[in-house]
């Protein structure tokens, strides 16, 4: 199903989003123009966690996600329009100009078999390492909230964590997005 509004317009980009940003109220507390425009898989990449210089993440306290090249692999994610005003805090969100990680240009494939060039985004010089539970969720909620198919939802969710357990002050203010939006739509 193509969503309405589709995936062209002047003005905007295509942003492939695999990780954190698969949840809708993730990507919008600071990318507020971002539309979807389609799911989409990316063919002989797999998808990793990292700690970039070996640091682990001060917002998600864990790995992040980043995609590796990987024959024969494919991950699965989100295409997202997104207006080119918000192309700046979409980098900044992914830590370009501190070098964390670099937009990258991919091909990828929709459900109805069209090809899009987007935008993503892919970690530089990493460490591998597994992803916090609080970074986990989020992929695993949005992943199930724009439908991704069923065994690669069961993938996400066998990922091992290294269980963390403090605060992750993002992870507060995601819920309150979600809240807020039960609260508008009752």
């Amino acid at each position: 199903m193509e969503p309405t509004g589709g995936c062209s317009g002047s003005g905007a980009f295509l942003y492939y989003a695999y990780g954190s940003n698969l949840l809708r109220e993730r990507l919008l507390l600071s990318n507020p123009s971002a539309a979807l425009c389609a799911l989409a898989r990316l063919q002989n990449f797999k998808l990793e966690f990292g700690h970039h210089q070996g640091r682990t993440s001060s917002v998600w306290h864990g790995g992040t996600a980043t995609i590796v090249q990987s024959p024969g692999d494919e991950v699965w994610g989100i295409v997202w329009k997104v207006n080119a005003s918000n192309l700046r805090s979409l980098d900044k969100q992914e830590g370009v100009e501190d070098g964390i990680y670099v937009p990258i240009e991919v091909n990828v494939h929709t459900q109805a078999g069209k090809v899009l060039t987007c935008r993503s985004y892919q970690m530089k010089d990493y460490v591998c390492g597994p992803p916090s539970p609080q970074y986990k969720k989020v992929i695993c909620m949005g992943a199930k909230q724009n439908g991704l198919p069923t065994n690669y939802q069961n993938k996400l969710e066998a990922i091992e964590t290294n269980n963390y357990a403090g605060p992750v002050p993002i992870m507060e203010e995601i819920e309150a997005a979600i809240n807020a939006k039960k609260i508008n739509s009752a």
